[in-house]
């Protein structure tokens, strides 16, 4: 009986030795899990940080190079703003000498303007054209063909191939066609 006493207690005292090793063994695990998560968490935030900083990074990127490419288009008119200046501080020239001066003054302007890239869109005569023109009056006429445009009322302009104003244009409506 006291063999019979020992293999019982003896299992009871082995099995009492599992539970603590198997509870010992799930709280290490836990531990590392608790260590992995807060390494995978710590990894997370340093991420969001770097893209927020990337992020901030290319917006001011973005921001310098606007203003680089605005102060070099600014550069390429001051010399028409010199020319106006010159132009007002002369005094008692003639009417015509003074429309020759803003005309030139113009002409700088227009080349100035065509080296960043804008180019004047012609209408006058030209077919009706809704991605370029808008038309603010239709006449009847039977001078001219269906649709054309009979006179521009204010100029279109494109920055190289993006529409920046359009044309205001009178258009022909031809009753005959």
């Amino acid at each position: 009986m006291q063999e019979a006493n020992r293999e019982e207690h003896g299992s009871e005292v082995s099995s009492e030795i599992m539970e603590p090793t198997a509870e010992v063994e799930r709280n290490l695990e836990i531990e590392k899990l608790r260590a992995e998560r807060d390494t995978l968490v710590d990894r997370l935030a340093r991420m969001q940080a770097d893209f927020e900083n990337a992020r901030k990074r290319a917006s001011k990127e973005q921001q310098d190079f606007r203003d680089f490419a605005l102060a070099d288009a600014i550069k390429s008119l001051l010399p028409v703003l010199d020319s106006f200046e010159r132009a007002l501080k002369t005094s008692g020239t003639e009417a015509s000498e003074f429309r020759s001066g803003i005309e030139l003054i113009y002409k700088q302007l227009q080349d100035s303007l065509a080296k960043l890239g804008l180019a004047v869109i012609s209408a006058e005569g030209q077919a009706f054209d809704p991605r370029f023109h808008e038309a603010i009056e239709m006449v009847d006429t039977k001078e001219a063909a269906d649709h054309a445009v009979l006179e521009e009322l204010q100029r279109g302009y494109k920055l190289k191939e993006r529409l920046l104003r359009p044309a205001m244009v009178r258009v022909a409506r031809n009753p005959e066609k």
